[in-house]
């Protein structure tokens, strides 16, 4: 696989990284742990070496895999991991406190197993915290050798710009797929700028452009995706036929839907590193392979006259986490 590399810092990493986060059940049951780690550890034989996670994932759950898959290999990995989005009894929390920086981050390196985080990512901007305060704690875990690099996921302009004066950003997560591109009015411009790579997630527009999510039907009952705008009713509807399109052109060049919407992610630029997740050997090989897809320019523009900016039905999200802050 090809390398690319993220930031100033010039972080190195496989052309295609392996969100871990379906792996303990964020959409559905955690399934085969066992073959979790197989699709792990034949992710890092193949060269996608980038590996992320959460403490949220789980809770804690996706961490814990993910050290037990990575045991006796760390050299081979880059592993990311997030802190400070809470969920509880009252819903939907923030913490960017700095001492719950560090209690988060030792807390991650003992569930992962590691002595250090290559990229700590801030998971969502914690607006009654000041983002200095907040970088500034993670600025300490590296200088004490916790932390390599740092990251923020879903953050706003002008958190960014604030971050990075506070301690050199490595990489931003956002997401970015066909049916989600409101990362180009502005925050992929402040990166480029500011020479912040960027960690694309749910590049299949969570499931959507995979082409198998049809009815709400196939969704498991608890999967939070069936409160997701975008699989709901009409909107889901107008979404399938999009999707179908984009099968058909797909078909033509002999990949499947995710194959060529991954494909297009990789065109957006070298600095760009998405993260499809899977718990599936088979769809791990098929999101790898979109690696060698080669898209020339009227292949680019046929796909985006058939899936515009903005054609997507439907919110991205459903909840306040998803508020670049």
């Amino acid at each position: 696989m090809h390398t690319r590399y993220l930031g100033n810092d010039r972080l190195a990493v496989g052309a295609i990284g392996l969100g871990c986060m379906s792996m303990s059940g964020v959409y559905q049951d955690p399934g085969d742990e066992k073959e979790s780690i197989e699709v792990i550890r034949r992710a890092i034989d193949a060269g996608c070496n980038f590996l992320n996670t959460s403490d949220l994932y789980g809770p804690f759950t996706n961490e814990q895999l993910l050290g037990r898959a990575i045991a006796g290999r760390r050299e081979q990995v880059v592993v990311a991991t997030m802190f400070g989005l809470l969920f509880d009894e009252n819903g939907v929390g923030y913490n960017g406190k700095p001492e719950y920086v560090r209690t988060a981050c030792d807390a991650s390196l003992k569930r992962l197993g590691v002595d250090h985080i290559d990229l700590y990512f801030q998971h969502r901007v914690d607006h009654d915290v000041p983002v200095e305060e907040t970088v500034g704690a993670m600025a300490e875990l590296v200088s004490a050798g916790k932390v390599r690099h740092i990251g923020l996921s879903e953050a706003g302009q002008e958190s960014i710009r604030r971050a990075h004066a506070t301690h050199p950003v490595t990489a931003v997560q956002s997401e970015l797929s066909l049916f989600a591109r409101d990362t180009e009015d502005g925050i992929l411009g402040v990166m480029r700028e500011l020479g912040i790579g960027f960690v694309a997630y749910s590049p299949m527009g969570r499931g959507l452009l995979t082409g198998r999510w049809r009815r709400p039907e196939d969704l498991a009952p608890e999967d939070y995706r069936r409160t997701d705008p975008r699989f709901q009713g009409e909107n889901l509807e107008s979404n399938v036929g999009l999707v179908e399109q984009i099968r058909q052109l797909a078909e033509e060049k002999g990949l499947t839907s995710s194959q060529l919407a991954l494909a297009w992610v990789l065109t957006q630029g070298d600095d760009i590193v998405p993260i499809p997740g899977t718990r599936r050997l088979r769809y791990l090989e098929e999101n790898l392979a979109a690696e060698k897809v080669v898209l020339g320019a009227d292949d680019i523009r046929r796909l985006e006259e058939l899936v515009p900016k903005g054609s997507a039905h439907g919110d991205r999200v459903g909840d306040m986490t998803m508020v670049n802050r």
